[in-house]
C-alpha cells in the first residue's frame, strides 16, 4: 500500500516558466542524505520541458518523475479508447500481483506490449492482462548512455491532436487510469473513471534499487542527478 506524502515546494518564476525547489532532510521517509532537489517547467511554443536536478550528502536511491494525466479529446471526454499510441521500446518489465517488476526484462515482440508502431488504445487494452497498462517500457538497455531520445507518441484522430514525449530517462511508465472509479471530480464537475486518461511517466526502471540488472538508481555525494523530459503538443 502506498503512502501519500505532501510537501510544500519553493516556487521561483523564470522566463517561460517556474522552478520548484525542495530540501529533503537526512532520514526523510527513511531515505539517507539531505537532498537538494529542483524541477523546472518551461514552455517554449508547443514544447513543455521538465528539467530535474538533485544532489545528496549521502548515497541514496532517487527516481523523479511526473504523473500528469492526459486525454487529448479534451475536458469532459469519458475515455481514451479512440487514442492511438506508440512507444519506442524493444522490451518491457513484467510485474507481479502487486505491480512490482519481477526482475525479468521481456521483449515486446509478439506480445500486447509491442507498441513500436501506432496502435489503437481501446483495442489493445482488450488484449492486455489485468486492468490495463501500468508497466515500464525500456527505452534503452541498462548499460546504455542516458541520452535524450524519442520515447512515445499519442495521437487522437478525431481532433488531430498529437503528444510526443522525449526524455533522457531510461524508461517510461505507460498507465491507463486503471483504478480511477469516478470518485475524483475535475473541471466542470467531470468525474474521472477507469481508462479516462493516460500517463507517460518518464523515469528510471521501478525497483531498480533491488535489481542488479536494472539501471543504477543511486545518487552519490558529489554527483548531480539530472534528467530532462519534453512534452510536445501539435496537430495534424
Amino acid at each position: 500500500m502506498g503512502i501519500s506524502v505532501q510537501a510544500i515546494w519553493l516556487a521561483t518564476e523564470v522566463e517561460g516558466g517556474v522552478i520548484l525547489s525542495l530540501t529533503s532532510p537526512d532520514g526523510d521517509q527513511g531515505y539517507p542524505g539531505e537532498v537538494q532537489v529542483s524541477v523546472s517547467y518551461t514552455l517554449q511554443g508547443e514544447k513543455l520541458t521538465a528539467d530535474y536536478r538533485a544532489r545528496s550528502t549521502k548515497t541514496t536511491p532517487i527516481n523523479l518523475t511526473n504523473h500528469s494525466y492526459f486525454n487529448l479529446a479534451g475536458q469532459g471526454a469519458a475515455d481514451i479508447y479512440d487514442h492511438e499510441v506508440s512507444i519506442n521500446a524493444q522490451s518491457y518489465l513484467p510485474v507481479d500481483d502487486t505491480s512490482i517488476p519481477t526482475g525479468e526484462i521481456r521483449a515486446v515482440e509478439n506480445t500486447p506490449f509491442d507498441l513500436r508502431s501506432q496502435v489503437p488504445v481501446g483495442a489493445r487494452l482488450k488484449e492486455v492482462p489485468g486492468l490495463g497498462f501500468d508497466h515500464n517500457f525500456c527505452l534503452c538497455s541498462p548499460r546504455d548512455d542516458w541520452r535524450e531520445r524519442h520515447a512515445a507518441r499519442v495521437f487522437h484522430p478525431p481532433s488531430g491532436r498529437v503528444l510526443e514525449v522525449s526524455t533522457s530517462q531510461p524508461g517510461v511508465q505507460f498507465y491507463t487510469s486503471n483504478v480511477l472509479d469516478g470518485s475524483i471530480r475535475g473541471k466542470g464537475g467531470m468525474m474521472y473513471g477507469k481508462h479516462s486518461a493516460f500517463c507517460l511517466e518518464t523515469q528510471n526502471w521501478p525497483d531498480a534499487v533491488n535489481q542488479d540488472s536494472f539501471p543504477d538508481c543511486l545518487l552519490r555525494p558529489g554527483e548531480e542527478y539530472h534528467h530532462v523530459t519534453r512534452f510536445t503538443f501539435t496537430t495534424v
